[in-house]
């Protein structure tokens, strides 16, 4: 009886931090679970950090998208400095441990393939291999 009542608990701590009943159906909506954490940072895109020890290793450390990637969010959105808190490389958060920055680091930017933004490469030279067109009356050229 007492883990039900501490299923219930937890339940309810969700519900509210996710903002009530609506703010929790939308996160069940959004991303399929629905689970209490603490906000551990944020990164300059909108990402919000969490963390909840009481989940296994593996499970306690997630990222919520920033609003604007409504329901196209991916994996390359998160930077490299969140990424390595996220897969356990390091236990320090980048608010904690800030990375080295360098004048020429660039800034992190998401993977744009399957976009309109796609990079697509172009050849300035001739092509080896022209296609056959097949000869033509003099007829049809009039």
């Amino acid at each position: 009886m007492a883990s039900y009542l501490e299923k219930v608990r937890h339940l309810r701590q969700a519900v509210k931090q996710h903002g009530g009943i609506w703010g929790s159906l939308k996160q069940l909506y959004m991303r399929d679970e629905l689970k209490p954490g603490t906000l551990v940072g944020k990164d300059r895109d909108g990402n919000e950090y969490y963390e909840n020890n009481m989940y296994f290793y593996g499970r306690n450390r997630w990222v919520h998208y920033a609003p604007h990637y409504n329901m196209n969010y991916d994996a390359s959105q998160v930077p490299a400095e969140w990424h390595r808190w996220l897969h356990y490389i390091t236990d320090k958060t980048p608010i904690e441990a800030p990375p080295v920055d360098h004048e020429w680091i660039s800034h992190h930017v998401e993977n744009m393939s399957g976009t309109s933004e796609a990079f697509m490469p172009y050849s300035t030279t001739r092509p080896k291999v022209e296609s056959w067109q097949p000869p033509q009356k003099a007829a049809e050229l009039k």
